[in-house]
């Protein structure tokens, strides 16, 4: 997921609502209108504008953009001399993805290896538990063949719990970072994660759903 880069002077003005894991941002964008969409009802072309956008992007801490709620006020409409395209002000409220600290989200694993688990909602996928977050006491079982790869496993009374991707996995958000876009890249880096979630097992009721049903 790429980060949103504002124009000068188009900086989100933003008051929000809360709905657990989601929010209703409003937001104040001017927007630039491409001569080739004038032609298009105004509202019509003015979401599509904003959909390409924010959507799938990441505003710092605010969060991952997910759909265009609706359109409040479109104000403007000024040619711009010698382009063309018209600039309006618009007013509009958008779904978020922000989870708070403490909130308790099911996902599925994505990854496993020695430093913990990665989990995927789906639609976003930089969820990380570190090893120090997993439930205690606990052992790691490495892959045949690959001692990096493999599973946590939970020991609890004797009996042994694994962490594996058969079923959906209870997380409580711990914290909520957005990292800043670095300058510089190594091509064998990971890929750069505007926002990251990372979460705990370790607690009654966390883990996959199964330990616990």
């Amino acid at each position: 997921v790429p980060t949103l880069h504002t124009l000068p002077g188009s900086a989100p003005e933003i008051t929000e609502g809360y709905i657990q894991m989601f929010y209703l941002s409003k937001i104040e964008h001017t927007l630039r209108l491409p001569p080739h969409l004038l032609n298009l009802p105004v509202n019509q072309a003015i979401k599509g504008e904003l959909e390409g956008l924010f959507l799938d992007k990441v505003i710092a801490d605010l969060g991952l953009c997910i759909s265009i709620y609706d359109i409040h006020s479109i104000d403007g409409g000024f040619i711009t001399p010698g382009d063309g395209a018209s600039t309006y002000t618009v007013m509009f409220r958008m779904i978020m993805f922000r989870p708070f600290v403490g909130e308790v989200i099911a996902a599925k694993l994505k990854e496993s290896d020695r430093e913990g688990l990665k989990l995927s909602l789906g639609f976003f996928d930089d969820i990380h538990v570190p090893e120090h977050l997993l439930p205690m006491p606990k052992q790691f079982e490495p892959e045949s063949g690959n001692s990096n790869q493999g599973r946590w496993i939970w020991e609890f009374n004797g009996d042994n719990y694994p962490i594996d991707a058969v079923d959906e996995i209870r997380f409580r958000v711990h914290h909520v970072t957005y990292p800043s876009l670095p300058v510089e890249q190594e091509k064998a880096s990971k890929p750069f994660a505007p926002m990251i979630v990372t979460g705990s097992l370790d607690a009654d009721g966390l883990g996959p759903i199964s330990w616990w049903v």
